[in-house]
């Protein structure tokens, strides 16, 4: 039987089985009073619900020569350039068959095609992350004091008492509005470090889009995960 990763929660009210977006193993919500026999019964019994859920899940992307993967919202494909040295380079071509919009060429060997375009992606991100938060911050009057990468699926930011900011490099896959509202999101912590109504005020003064991004992140955030 697929394996499945057991979640306690004291608050839920009953047992509840998801198959995440991102590729991740399915989670069962363990109620408060729970069983470890009880939820085995419990999945035995959503076994067939299971397996057409993991069939209808969109399988992962790997970096590899002909891959088509999202970068800030649009689909490119991997191509290998060949050559021992270089840099990772973004050309802007129609492919019809694969109905991406432009090309990531990357050099040397095949085996490290991988490596090298996570690199290149990271830095993407860290620059589009960094633009993003000094624009945010200087219209909140704040100022950061780092800025950090990671690669998390539990969150896609955050913010520490001290004011270090942390991102997961996946931001620079989604569309911009996304990137940016996540940055918005952890700058506005700078001035309340909670979910209040002063908080969410700043956060939508500084990216209007808020309620939009939020909801693509709920819907499609997960997706991010499946490439790499």
């Amino acid at each position: 039987m697929q394996r499945i990763a057991l979640r306690a929660n004291p608050r839920a009210q009953r047992y509840i089985l998801r198959v995440p977006a991102d590729g991740g193993p399915p989670v069962l919500t363990v109620p408060r009073g729970g069983s470890l026999a009880t939820a085995r019964d419990f999945a035995q019994r959503q076994r067939g619900w299971l397996a057409g859920r993991l069939g209808e899940r969109p399988e992962a992307v790997p970096f590899v020569e002909g891959g088509v993967i999202p970068l800030r919202g649009a689909a490119h494909r991997i191509v290998a350039a060949g050559g021992l040295r270089g840099l990772v380079r973004r050309e802007t071509q129609a492919d019809d068959e694969a109905g991406a919009i432009g090309h990531l060429l990357v050099p040397g060997a095949e085996e490290h095609i991988a490596r090298k375009l996570t690199d290149w992606l990271k830095r993407e991100a860290r620059r589009d992350l960094e633009t993003a938060v000094a624009r945010h911050a200087a219209a909140l009057g704040r100022r950061p004091t780092g800025l950090t990468l990671r690669d998390t699926r539990s969150r896609w930011g955050s913010c520490t008492a001290d004011g270090r900011l942390s991102f997961s490099w996946r931001l620079v896959l989604a569309p911009p509005s996304i990137l940016d509202y996540v940055a918005a999101h952890e700058v506005a912590h700078l001035a309340e470090m909670n979910h209040g109504p002063r908080f969410w005020a700043h956060c939508r003064r500084l990216a209007p889009h808020t309620e939009e991004a939020r909801v693509w992140l709920k819907r499609e955030g997960g997706r991010l995960h499946l490439y790499g």
